[in-house]
């Protein structure tokens, strides 16, 4: 079993539209918000299981960022929508660094998304 990874400093950046986490392990993952909100882990946006589904959006701005439990991440964006809960794994799945990509190969979400999008 792979042992546990937290975050252990989130930044929003609201200048540059990010989301910035350092891990426990020493990974840092920086998220576009409109990727964020695009592949929000939501039973809305994603469907009861499957693939990821990238959900279109105006890149929405981080309105509200919490905690949940000791294992997840609560964000609302500024268009409204609240319900994503980021699991810390969901989060590192999502994580869009090239490494992260590459140990992914096709399965990473970000080849889900439209072509002009995945920057």
């Amino acid at each position: 079993m792979a042992p546990f990874v937290e975050p252990i400093e989130v930044e929003v950046q609201t200048a540059g539209k990010q989301l910035r986490i350092h891990w426990s392990d020493g990974h840092q993952s920086i998220y576009a918000l409109h990727y964020l909100r695009g592949f929000c882990p939501c039973a809305v946006c994603q469907g009861h299981g499957g693939a990821w589904n990238f959900q279109a959006n105006t890149a929405p701005d981080i309105a509200d960022i919490h905690e949940v439990g000791n294992y997840a991440l609560g964000i609302g964006f500024s268009d409204g929508h609240s319900t994503g809960i980021y699991t810390f794994d969901i989060l590192r799945e999502l994580c869009p660094c090239s490494p992260c990509q590459t140990q992914q190969g096709p399965e990473h979400p970000i080849h889900r998304m439209p072509t002009q999008l995945a920057k």
